[in-house]
């Protein structure tokens, strides 16, 4: 039997206890779901961390190409990483997720890689997978989207 990697209880676990997010495939083009879901997350009091190989500052933060990258003192104070990837680019990103010392993974809409789930949460980290932070928070938490 397969965990639920949807739970409702988990993701508003992580949105209530969790306050820094590192936002893998994050953008600076508005159109896009990352720059939009990191911007709710930004209003909503959350930090973040953009991180996308091709962007220089996302929200007028400095972006990072990858975890790895990212310096160690602010890596450290990452707990969440949040994934904009397609599901079988999921497993690098869960491996430098373990190895900063994330405390969850946040696998975004229609992105579901169960074996990088399994290995996360062997690790120790909570996971979701396929749910919005954006979605998520205004029902759990009580804040309409955009407010």
């Amino acid at each position: 039997m397969s965990a639920n990697w949807s739970d409702p209880v988990v993701a508003e676990r992580i949105l209530r206890t969790f306050r820094t997010w590192a936002v893998v495939g994050c953008s600076s083009r508005p159109w896009r779901a990352s720059h939009g879901v990191s911007r709710y997350l930004l209003r909503q009091g959350y930090d973040i961390v953009p991180v996308h190989p091709n962007e220089k500052e996302v929200h007028g933060i400095p972006a990072h190409r990858d975890l790895r990258s990212i310096p160690a003192d602010l890596r450290s104070k990452i707990e969440v990483v949040d994934l904009f990837r397609r599901s079988e680019l999921v497993p690098t990103h869960v491996d430098e997720a373990i190895e900063i010392g994330a405390k969850a993974i946040w696998m975004q809409l229609e992105v579901w890689n169960e074996p990088a789930a399994q290995r996360a949460a062997d690790a120790g980290l909570m996971v979701v997978m396929d749910r919005c932070p954006a979605i998520d928070h205004p029902s759990m938490i009580g804040t309409p989207f955009g407010a």
